[in-house]
C-alpha cells in the first residue's frame, strides 16, 4: 500500500495557512474534481476523496494539532480517515456545492427553514404618443398582480389559528437525500420549503397568504424616451412568500410612429415639399417643429433633397439634457394641371434656359 501524501501537500497550503486559505484551497479542489463534473473518472473521484479527507484534519483544530506532530499515524487510532464527514463538509462551504445539485443562489437559513427570497418581478408593456415620449408624461396604470391577503395578512391561517410546523421536514424546510457517500438537500415538497403546514386555511386566499387584486400605479415618463427604454418601479411587483422584499415592476416604452416627424437619436427629420420656384428664387416658408411653427429660410438655387437644420429643436437627451437639431429635407414638387399661360411661360423659359441639359449636350458635341 502506497505511503499517504502530506495534507499540506494535498491542498498546496503551508503549516502557516490560516483556516481560511484552508478552505479557500479546498473549495477550488472540489470543484475542481467533484464527480458530479467528472463522471467516470476515478482518477478525479479518489483526488476529491483525498482532498476531502485533508480539509476534514486541517479544518479542525485538534486533529490539526494531532497531525502536525504525529502526522498521519497520530491519527491512525481515530480510524476518522475512513468516516469522513461529508455532511459538515457541505453545511461549511454553502453555495460550493449548491451549484452542483441545483440549489438557488439567493442565500437561504443553513439552520434550518425556508429561504427568503424577493417577490416576483412584473413587466408592464406601454404603448406612448410621439410627443409624449419627447417631452414626457404622467400616467396611471392598472396592474393586475398577487398581493398580501388583507384577511390574514399574509400568514394563510384562519382568523384564531396559526400555522404549524411541517410533520415531514421538521421545520427545517428541507429534505436530505443519500446519493452514493454525499448528502444532498432538497426543498420539501410538503411545505414548499416553509417549515410549515396550515391545518385552518384563510377563506378568503385558501392558504396562500396571497390574492389577486388591480392595483392602481403612478408612472412618470421622463422626456427623451424612446421604443426599448425600460422603467423600475422599486417595489411594485408581487410580494414575497418568504418574508423577502416585494418584487419590482419593469414599464417596457413603446414610442408609436408620427405621420411628420421621424426621430434618428435625439435629433427629428422632417420632409417638406416646395415648388420649383421656391426652390430656384428663394424663399421663406413656415415648418412645424415640436415647440411649434418656425420660419426657414429656402436659398435661391435649392436643389431637390437639400437639408437644413434648425438647431436645438430636437429631442431633449435623457442624460445630458441637451436638446437635438431639426434636420429638414426638401422635396421639389413638379407642377400639374398648368394652364395655356402658365406653359407658355415656361417654354418661353426653356427656350432661354442655357444651362438645361439639352444645351449642355449640344455643346459638348460641338466641342468634340
Amino acid at each position: 500500500m502506497s505511503e499517504k501524501r502530506d495534507y499540506y501537500e494535498i491542498l498546496g497550503v503551508s503549516k502557516d495557512s490560516t483556516k481560511d486559505e484552508i478552505k479557500s484551497k479546498y473549495r477550488k479542489l472540489a470543484i475542481q474534481y467533484h464527480p458530479d463534473k467528472n463522471p467516470g473518472n476515478k482518477e478525479a473521484e479518489e483526488k476529491f476523496k483525498e482532498a476531502s479527507e485533508a480539509y476534514s484534519v486541517l479544518s479542525d483544530e485538534q486533529k490539526r494539532q494531532i497531525y502536525n506532530q504525529y502526522g498521519h499515524k497520530g491519527l491512525e487510532g481515530s480510524n476518522f480517515s475512513n468516516n469522513v464527514n461529508f455532511e459538515d463538509i457541505f453545511s461549511g462551504f454553502g453555495n460550493v456545492f449548491e451549484e452542483f445539485f441545483g440549489f438557488g443562489s439567493g442565500g437561504g437559513n443553513r439552520g434550518g427553514g425556508a429561504r427568503v427570497q424577493r417577490g416576483a418581478d412584473l413587466r408592464y408593456d406601454m404603448p406612448l404618443e410621439f410627443m409624449e415620449a419627447a417631452f414626457g408624461v404622467d400616467k396611471e396604470i392598472d396592474i393586475r398582480k398577487y398581493d398580501i391577503c388583507d384577511l390574514c395578512h399574509g400568514d394563510g391561517c384562519k382568523e384564531g389559528t396559526q400555522p404549524e410546523v411541517c410533520s415531514q421536514c421538521h421545520g427545517t424546510g428541507q429534505f436530505v437525500q443519500s446519493q452514493g457517500f454525499f448528502k444532498v438537500k432538497t426543498t420539501c415538497p410538503y411545505c414548499r420549503g416553509k417549515g410549515k403546514s396550515i391545518p385552518h386555511p384563510c377563506s378568503k386566499c385558501v392558504g396562500s397568504g396571497r390574492v389577486a387584486v388591480t392595483k392602481k400605479v403612478a408612472v412618470n415618463i421622463p422626456g427623451g424616451v424612446d421604443t426599448g427604454a425600460k422603467l423600475r418601479l422599486t417595489g411594485e411587483g408581487e410580494p414575497s412568500i418568504s418574508g423577502g422584499p416585494h418584487g419590482d415592476l419593469y414599464v417596457f416604452i413603446h414610442v408609436k410612429p408620427h405621420k411628420f416627424f421621424k426621430r434618428e437619436g435625439n435629433d427629428i427629420i422632417c420632409v417638406v415639399d416646395i415648388s420649383f420656384i421656391q426652390a430656384a428664387l428663394g424663399d421663406e416658408i413656415t415648418i412645424q417643429t415640436l415647440n411649434g411653427e418656425k420660419s426657414l429660410q429656402i436659398p435661391k438655387g435649392t436643389q431637390y433633397g437639400d437639408t437644413f437644420r434648425l438647431n436645438g429643436e430636437g429631442i431633449q437627451s435623457l442624460r445630458s439634457g441637451i436638446r437635438g437639431d431639426q434636420i429638414v429635407q426638401v422635396i421639389i414638387k413638379t407642377p400639374t394641371g398648368l394652364s395655356k399661360k402658365q406653359e407658355k411661360l415656361l417654354q418661353e423659359f426653356d427656350r432661354l434656359d442655357s444651362n438645361k441639359i439639352t444645351n449642355r449636350l449640344k455643346n459638348l458635341f460641338k466641342g468634340i
